[in-house]
């Protein structure tokens, strides 16, 4: 498999995630939004939840599993190179997290349903993620909603602010996002089949009936959906179910099959060949994984150094949630 030294996310973000952004960011009230959030909300605390409750992967926990996961990093040039967590959770899923601290988790029920190859395009999905700079406007998005929703416990004056429009907005970036984070999983494995087998199999596989679903017809299916956008009327439905604006719920990932279009299309493209014969935007000096170690008094000093700032940012937190109380 090819590595990709000195990459930039640049050479493999889809155009319509650099568009769908572009257009997120100029909706009124998305600079309110970004200030609020990048003042008040730290991603510490999301690390801090993934060390307590989940598994932190190693040389000594996991360790085939860490082995694969160094290697997507190495390929896809990531740098700092974060931390893997495995969840207990059933539900098929991974996400990506943080940017100056950045953490990936895989939950329980993902290991159990795809094989090594599979599981290396997934990790490289999350890595796209990382590398694109994506998840500070992912749990940005998930703020946004959760101040729609009444979940967030303190909105700091934005709940009347925040739009249908916004909402929108980031929705339909996130969904273009994934777009991005595929590419980069086919750039890791090199070989389209084992990313649409992952694609297939979290969108409907079972381990129990593996041997009874077919990648040929599943690639067929997803022919056959791009055809329905013949019809206008169906294009109306697909955003209608893409936006739920009765309820507020917006779908954050492009059906799967639309997924496949998009990466087979891309897969033919002079664009991919050119990246796999090297010819691609460096990004300087973003992407070394391995970062030689500083002296330890240096360590020492940077260590004390993030342990007060979480602290200030704790007792920060906490000053808000004493104000929230009494009602300030």
């Amino acid at each position: 498999m090819p590595t990709y030294t000195g990459i930039s996310s640049e050479a493999f973000r889809h155009p319509l995630d650099r568009q769908a952004e572009q257009a997120l960011r100029r909706v009124p009230g998305f600079d309110l939004v970004a200030r609020t959030f990048v003042e008040f909300l730290s991603e510490r605390p999301q690390f801090v939840y993934q060390m307590g409750n989940s598994i932190q992967v190693g040389p000594r926990q996991y360790a085939n599993i860490y082995q694969i996961f160094r290697e997507c990093v190495r390929d896809l040039d990531v740098s700092p190179e974060p931390v893997l967590f495995i969840s207990q959770d059933p539900f098929v899923n991974a996400l990506a997290l943080g940017q100056e601290f950045p953490s990936m988790v895989i939950n329980s029920g993902l290991l159990d349903l795809l094989d090594d190859h599979e599981l290396r395009t997934v990790m490289a999905h999350e890595l796209g993620h990382i590398k694109c700079g994506h998840t500070t406007l992912v749990r940005m998005a998930l703020w946004v909603n959760q101040i729609i929703s009444g979940l967030a416990e303190r909105t700091f004056g934005l709940s009347n602010l925040v739009t249908t429009g916004l909402l929108l907005a980031f929705a339909e970036w996130k969904r273009k996002a994934e777009l991005s984070a595929d590419r980069a999983a086919l750039l890791v494995t090199d070989d389209l089949n084992p990313v649409l087998k992952s694609m297939m199999k979290m969108a409907g596989g079972s381990t129990k009936h593996a041997h009874e679903i077919s990648l040929d017809e599943f690639i067929r299916q997803s022919e056959r959906y791009q055809e329905l956008d013949q019809d206008g009327l169906n294009q109306v439905y697909k955003f209608f179910l893409y936006n739920n604006l009765s309820t507020g719920i917006f779908l954050t990932h492009p059906f799967t099959v639309e997924r496949v279009h998009f990466l087979r299309e891309w897969s033919v493209s002079s664009e991919y060949q050119q990246i796999r014969q090297g010819n691609y935007p460096r990004a300087g000096a973003e992407g070394s994984v391995e970062v030689p170690s500083a002296p330890a008094a240096t360590q020492s000093q940077s260590s004390q150094a993030e342990v007060d700032a979480l602290r200030r940012q704790i007792e920060a937190l906490q000053r808000e949630i004493d104000r929230a109380r009494r009602g300030d």
